[in-house]
């Protein structure tokens, strides 16, 4: 008896690390930072020579505009990174769609609703009325008629806000307010998630776009037999031919677009639903099992925005803030990560390089002036960036940012879900680790020299004052001249 309950025990305890291995494999859900969880690049790459991007080309919808980034550039088929960004008019609709690589957004301005459509979750958001008066019985007197909708589900977004986007998984996103939506999207090509060649691939589940003159794309249903089709979903001829429909990829809605959402409070975030909805979507369900605690309870967004939530503060120089599978838990799924940072007049940041990680810079605010060294100590990249610039920096390169009189507001989409960086100085730093003697021998300078330089920026971690009152002008090929 006692050896049939321990091979009994021993059974499930097998399927328990079955699944969890399963289930870790499934998802990504790791919190080793030095994990990777990509394909690798192009081998033949050598970043001798990096450049900021502005969109290459741009496609215009009923009710927005996509503007793209030039995928075929050397610096994004290295890295794997495809970028987009794009604009959502007043009751835009971008129509429900899913890609073939992770991705992040981030909410630049605007605000609205999004919904991402999880295989095997329930729908969680549900609503049950009757219209009276619709049909009558056989004498004659009429009748209830019951309607109802339910849906997963459904979260609003705002300015700010970092919304994840995994792989194969549809999502859609409506413009409920006054002011157009502008979005920057970055994609993680080389993630393990891609089956498929390493370029980014959108299927679109419904609507048609235009890359160009000469090339569209229109929706999975398009390709199918409109018989077969309406026999496999259940429903008419004419409605199959209508799910093949020609409409745009961002559409306008005449009247506003209805769904079920909870009342949000201004004084609460977003992802807090009143009690009542969710929690009487869980007693339908008889409670949470594992996969919902696990991957349908997800939040998928976070206001990077916030300043509550920065992980750096210096009240002369800016603040930092990091969203990682820590903070942002689906950031386990999706691997990658994102920092935003603020900086205030002529601050800089600490020299410091990506550990684990490419980074894919992008200006929303003001003027910082970026330097960038190679593996060889040459300078690869010197310039001013201006808002809606995207600058690749490469794993491991050193990087060395300063903002102008303007400040400057930026955030980095890392390929990593716990990406890490090396600080050059400061509080946590390289040269703060290092022995006085072992710095002064290294570069040949006094033991009171080395001392300067390793305790110089002991009181400040990762963003800094500026030093020095005067300014230095450099001057660009345009004539411009900048403070650095």
């Amino acid at each position: 008896m006692a050896a049939t309950s321990f091979a009994s025990l021993s059974f499930y305890f097998c399927i328990l690390l079955l699944c969890h291995s399963s289930m870790a494999q499934l998802f990504g859900m790791s919190f080793n930072p030095w994990q990777s969880s990509h394909q690798g690049g192009f081998r033949e790459c050598t970043f001798n020579r990096l450049q900021a991007s502005t969109p290459l080309r741009q496609v215009r919808s009923q009710a927005g505009l996509t503007e793209y980034f030039d995928e075929e550039n050397e610096q994004f088929r290295c890295t794997g990174v495809f970028a987009i960004r794009r604009v959502i008019e007043p009751r835009g609709y971008l129509l429900p769609r899913y890609h073939n690589t992770h991705g992040l957004v981030y909410i630049i301005q605007g605000s609205g609703f999004t919904g991402l459509s999880f295989p095997g979750c329930p729908e969680t958001f549900q609503k049950q009325f009757q219209k009276y008066g619709q049909s009558q019985s056989v004498q004659g007197q009429s009748q209830s008629q019951k309607f109802k909708d339910e849906h997963q589900k459904v979260h609003r977004f705002r300015q700010g806000d970092v919304i994840a986007l995994p792989a194969g998984i549809v999502h859609w996103f409506y413009n409920d307010g006054d002011a157009p939506i502008v979005a920057i999207y970055v994609f993680d090509v080389n993630n393990y998630a891609n089956q498929l060649e390493p370029r980014h691939k959108e299927f679109l589940f419904a609507g048609n776009y235009r890359s160009s003159q000469l090339h569209s794309s229109q929706n999975i249903f398009s390709g199918f037999d409109v018989r077969l089709l309406a026999e496999a979903l259940g429903t008419s001829g004419k409605i199959a031919q209508r799910l093949q429909s020609q409409n745009d990829d961002i559409i306008h809605v005449n009247h506003t677009l209805k769904f079920l959402k909870p009342v949000f409070t201004q004084q609460r975030e977003p992802e807090s639903y009143p009690q009542g909805q969710s929690h009487a979507s869980q007693s339908t369900y008889g409670g949470w099992n594992g996969l919902e605690e696990n991957f349908c309870d997800h939040k998928l967004s976070v206001n990077i925005d916030d300043p509550s939530r920065a992980d750096i503060y210096n009240p002369r120089a800016g603040t930092i803030t990091r969203l990682n599978s820590q903070t942002f838990p689906i950031l386990n799924i999706v691997q990658m990560s994102a920092t935003r940072v603020h900086l205030y007049q002529n601050a800089i940041i600490s020299p410091l390089w990506n550990i684990n990680a490419h980074s894919v810079m992008y200006m929303i605010q003001g003027h910082i002036w970026v330097q960038v060294v190679n593996d060889h100590g040459r300078n690869v990249f010197n310039d001013l960036l201006s808002p809606g610039q995207l600058l690749i920096i490469p794993q491991n390169y050193v990087v060395l940012k300063k903002a102008q009189r303007d400040g400057s507001k930026y955030i980095e989409f890392k390929t990593n879900a716990n990406s890490m960086v090396s600080h050059i100085a400061g509080k946590n730093s390289i040269l703060g680790a290092l022995p006085v003697d072992v710095i002064a021998n290294a570069y040949g300078i006094s033991r009171t020299e080395a001392r300067s330089l390793k305790f110089s920026r002991e009181e400040e971690l990762g963003v800094f004052a500026p030093k020095f009152s005067q300014s230095i002008f450099r001057s660009f090929p345009n004539g411009e001249e900048v403070s650095s």
